[in-house]
């Protein structure tokens, strides 16, 4: 089920997430019965596929990635790439793994690629092939991995969102707004959460622009410190904001 996207990848280019997803979330593949991933919509070329393989390596050493296609040419062009662990079959948004239960579902620049009225019932069906602690994952970024959005889900529905950006790649935060989900990016209006949160990120990166002589990060740091100040529901702490990123409960940016 779905549409064949672009195909567009390039080596590294879901760095941002695939750190995101071997830190706070390693638990989910680590306390898995069947430690499945999926990398659903991974493009021209399995690179991102490959890369997702081995960094869970690390967290688990029997982790298994499979990687989708909708498009059966880019699923012939991986075969030679398959090795014990690593695999890929022709599927879309179905995940057809033959009644196995991913612990987590990635999908990277495929629902951008969709009308804004489509992506519901995907997550929908996506969520619904998931592990009971499952994480399905919906995220874009740009065409070299400097700034990436994603929005986390679990079988009752979404988490977070979390921004992942690169140091010295940006003015402000909201300059990320034009990578932000499906669900998100005709959102960011006057009157929509996401407005005001990326707003929000914008004057407090502001603010903090007496620590810039000290780097970035610190600057980032204390942008994040005063988000959590102002009683933004941040989910996350130094340890990833360090890395450039923020992540903040979904309600907090829903769609009104």
């Amino acid at each position: 089920m779905g549409a064949i996207t672009r195909g567009t990848t390039n080596p590294n280019r879901l760095r941002r997430m695939d750190r995101w997803l071997a830190g706070p979330h390693a638990w989910r593949i680590r306390a898995a019965e069947d430690p499945l991933v999926v990398d659903l919509g991974y493009g021209a070329t399995p690179v991102t596929a490959v890369e997702l393989f081995t960094r869970l390596r690390t967290v688990r050493s029997d982790v298994e990635v499979v990687g989708v296609e909708i498009d059966p040419e880019r699923v012939r062009a991986a075969l030679p790439l398959q090795c014990p662990g690593l695999s890929f079959v022709q599927g879309g948004f179905e995940v057809p793994l033959d009644g196995r239960r991913p612990s987590v579902v990635r999908a990277f620049n495929v629902l951008r690629q969709y009308r804004e009225d489509e992506y519901p019932a995907h997550w929908d069906l996506v969520r619904g092939r998931l592990s009971e602690h499952g994480l399905f994952i919906d995220g874009t970024c740009d065409e070299i991995g400097r700034r990436a959005t994603w929005v986390a889900l679990g079988v009752d529905g979404p988490l977070s969102l979390s921004i992942s950006l690169r140091f010295g790649g940006f003015g402000v935060p909201s300059d990320v707004a034009e990578r932000l989900p499906k669900a998100l990016i005709h959102r960011n209006v006057p009157g929509e959460r996401v407005f005001d949160y990326l707003q929000a990120l914008d004057r407090a990166w502001l603010d903090a622009a007496p620590l810039g002589s000290f780097g970035n990060r610190q600057r980032w740091l204390r942008m994040c410190s005063a988000m959590a100040d102002a009683g933004w529901p941040l989910v996350d702490g130094p340890a990833r904001w360090r890395l450039g990123e923020i992540t903040v409960a979904w309600d907090a940016v829903a769609p009104g």
